[in-house]
């Protein structure tokens, strides 16, 4: 299939920014934006809507006192439905961390906290949307740009299903798999905290006295452990523990963090009654426990509806002359929710990178442009899409 005029041009502009994406990318990434860093997170929210706003492009903006605000714009033919394009400003790391390990750029790769996941897409998307903006006729497109994925999307999470349902497509910026791959099925998660109750006693004198929530807290790990069913796509892992007041003494207290994962709603559903019920369990007598979900992501479900979206995407990508190819993930992302709307997703469509929640987080720097074009090209054939 011929690449049009209309689509020419868009392809040619994006073909020249591959300096203005590094800088903008740049400036990102040496922004701290900690999901728990409000100003952080809102600085680079600033940074984004002012390059829309000299884009000619008027952002708007749903505040939130304790996360990042959410920001969005829309540009072309609003007569139709709008592609949604998602991406989040918020990384795992802490604030100061930019100025440890600043933007840098090392043979084809870029460095830096958060760089892949997932400010490279922000800058991609970024620049989708300026380039929708200058094109007769190119349909109506919405970029939202949230900030507390990395922590379940508490606040977002309502504005993304917002957006999601009025959304013919969404295509979420995450980061693209080694290869060019993207992501058309997800993991779904549970982040759960419990506290243990228990009785101190002197641990020499009068051992028998006491109760030990430590040695509850043990029973409970191995017993959600041994939950987990690898061929089934499920897993949970206790990846936090704490808890005792001194070496001398039965621990009147303890403190655990569970991270569950899971393919499919039933799963979730069957998972969460067998986690409550160890949790309901005295497995050491006179301890008591408390359960609570701290953080919640839903699975990128493969429909037919996506993988039509993701047949039309790779037919995109062939014509620029790149490969592309589907991969699952156990991951989760804020691509679940939107998916769950009804919405046809897929995920990880952003520049490819590596190594993300690290100090080697990473970005193929010669993919920005070509996945700007794909991306681009997705959203000018309308019609070939779902």
């Amino acid at each position: 299939m011929t690449v049009m005029n209309g689509e020419r041009s868009v392809l040619d502009w994006l073909a020249q920014q591959r300096g203005a994406m590094l800088a903008l990318l740049e400036t990102l990434v040496n922004t701290d934006s900690n999901s728990y860093d409000k100003p952080g997170v809102d600085a680079v929210g600033a940074h984004i809507g002012d390059f829309l706003s000299r884009s000619g492009i008027t952002p708007d903006v749903t505040p939130d006192e304790r996360f990042g605000d959410a920001i969005s714009a829309t540009v072309g033919d609003g007569s139709n439905r709008a592609v949604l394009l998602m991406g989040h400003r918020d990384t795992v790391f802490p604030t100061g961390e930019a100025a440890r390990r600043p933007f840098r750029v090392e043979g084809p790769r870029a460095y830096g906290p958060g760089v892949a996941d997932m400010k490279a897409g922000l800058v991609m998307n970024c620049f989708v949307l300026a380039a929708m903006k200058q094109s007769a006729g190119a349909p109506a497109v919405t970029a939202l740009f949230t900030g507390d994925e990395e922590i379940g999307s508490p606040f977002s999470r309502a504005v993304i299903e917002k957006y999601a349902r009025a959304a013919r497509v969404v295509f979420n910026a995450e980061p693209g798999r080694p290869g060019g791959a993207v992501v058309t099925g997800r993991k779904g998660g549970v982040f759960m905290r419990f506290h243990i109750t228990g009785r101190a006693a002197h641990s020499g004198a009068n051992i028998e006295q006491g109760i030990s929530a430590i040695g509850e807290l043990a029973h409970k790990t191995l017993a959600l452990h041994a939950l987990t069913d690898i061929p089934k796509g499920i897993t949970l892992n206790v990846g936090i523990v704490s808890g005792g007041q001194t070496v001398n003494t039965v621990a009147p207290s303890a403190y655990g963090e569970v991270d569950l994962r899971f393919i499919t709603p039933a799963d979730r559903d069957a998972m969460m009654a067998k986690v409550a019920a160890i949790m309901a369990k005295s497995y050491v007598p006179g301890t008591n426990t408390k359960l609570e979900i701290s953080g919640e992501f839903l699975p990128l479900v493969e429909t037919d509806a996506g993988k039509q979206l993701y047949q039309h995407y790779a037919a995109c990508t062939r014509e620029l002359g790149h490969e592309v190819s589907a991969v699952f993930t156990g991951g989760c992302a804020d691509s679940g929710f939107a998916a769950a709307t009804g919405a046809p997703t897929i995920c990880g469509v952003g520049p490819v990178g590596g190594r993300a929640h690290s100090p080697e987080e990473f970005m193929e720097i010669e993919t920005m442009v070509p996945r700007a074009q794909v991306l681009a090209l997705a959203i000018m054939r309308p019609a070939r899409s779902v």
